[in-house]
């Protein structure tokens, strides 16, 4: 096993891990306070090809490989985990369903501009009442003639503001349960189709969450991804690599939050010495590393078995499942280590706690990826 990453590799961390220190941290405090969307940014991120990162260059892609992504997914989150997610969202859900799944046409029509970073996706599963039971779908998607007429609400969406299109699953047949879901492309100018107030959320404030809402909403049949009865499998397929973006996202952020307790456990003093000195707080920052490390081999392994086109679902819910639970309590030590100033905004890592949580939740639930895993393990003997 080859643990080397090639130059490519290694100079999109570079280029990643360099714009994240020059171009989001400036911002980063105050897009959270604020809760303001990071636009210019990600219009940038764009313009490096950071948005298409894994898409063919024949449809405006970098054409990168999963181990490519995973590294830039961790440098950008490490600053910035809310500019994370909508760099996630965009590559491992969006694009990369659209790419797999889609007719030429929608290749052409909406992947392009979204691997360039022109435009920007969302991705639209969760409702009210189906969120880690996403065969439940209310939301449904009637034909009539050269059109599929739209009509319900789906919850949670990432995106679901700045985004220009939205990947939507509903129910083109009720009688067949799961196996009757569609997934349509719809456009944000499409009459119809509402978007909700912004989530007042409790980390990753600076992404914009919402309500979708379908009033009718006309979707010309051509946007229909896949083919009906597809949905289901479509979100299921698309999702494994989007717990492979998340799980780098967590990595960064327990990343940020051991960077930041080293480096304020050298410059603090108590008891006449650095706080480094004392055992308690190494033994902190040891536990960190190891953690750290174990969560990259697991992603990275679930990345190169995505690359070389094996199965791999299984470990991406590992990945998802330790990375995202040592995220939480990397960033917990991190807070501890710096006492007080933990607590504040000043120091950086009481949001990198407040970050750190939703990567539990979203994209599977910890409770989700656990049953993945066993009923993987339980196929395989």
């Amino acid at each position: 096993m080859n643990f080397d990453f090639t130059e490519d590799q290694l100079m999109i961390r570079d280029t990643a891990r360099e714009f994240a220190q020059a171009e989001i941290a400036l911002s980063s405090i105050e897009r959270d306070i604020k809760a303001e969307f990071p636009s210019e940014i990600i219009k940038k991120l764009g313009e490096l090809g950071f948005l298409g990162m894994m898409v063919s260059p024949e449809y405006g892609g970098a054409g990168l490989d999963t181990i490519s992504y995973v590294l830039a997914m961790i440098e950008i989150s490490k600053v910035d985990a809310s500019v994370g997610v909508v760099m996630s969202v965009n590559n491992s859900l969006v694009c990369f369903g659209l790419e797999k799944y889609g007719s030429d046409f929608i290749k052409e029509k909406y992947l392009t501009p979204l691997a360039k970073g022109e435009k920007l996706g969302a991705f639209a599963l969760s409702e009210p009442e189906a969120g880690s039971d996403a065969t439940k779908q209310k939301t449904t998607a009637d034909k009539d003639g050269n059109y599929y007429v739209l009509n319900g609400m789906k919850n949670w969406i990432t995106n679901g503001q700045s985004s220009d299109y939205a990947l939507v699953m509903a129910t083109t047949d009720k009688e067949k349960g799961h196996h009757g879901i569609s997934t349509f492309v719809v456009e944000k100018e499409m009459k119809g189709f509402g978007q909700g107030k912004k989530e007042d959320k409790m980390g990753i404030r600076s992404s914009d969450t919402c309500s979708l809402t379908f009033e009718n909403c006309r979707v010309p049949a051509e946007n229909l991804v896949w083919e009906e009865g597809k949905g289901f499998n479509f979100a299921m397929n698309t999702l494994n690599g989007g717990r492979i973006g998340i799980a780098a996202q967590a990595i960064g952020i327990a990343e940020g939050s051991m960077d930041a307790a080293l480096k304020y456990s050298k410059e603090r003093k108590a008891f006449g010495q650095h706080i480094s000195n004392f055992q308690a707080v190494q033994f902190k920052l040891a536990d960190m590393a190891v953690k750290i490390d174990a969560a990259k081999l697991l992603t990275f392994k679930a990345a190169a078995l995505k690359d070389a086109g094996q199965k791999y679902y299984k470990e991406a819910a590992m990945a998802k499942l330790y990375s995202s639970k040592i995220a939480v309590e990397c960033a917990l030590d991190a807070v501890q280590i710096h006492g007080g100033y933990g607590y504040v905004r000043e120091y950086l890592v009481e949001r990198y706690l407040r970050d750190s949580k939703i990567t539990e939740i979203y994209e599977g639930t910890s409770e989700i990826q656990r049953m993945v895993i066993s009923r993987a393990l339980l196929d395989e003997k």
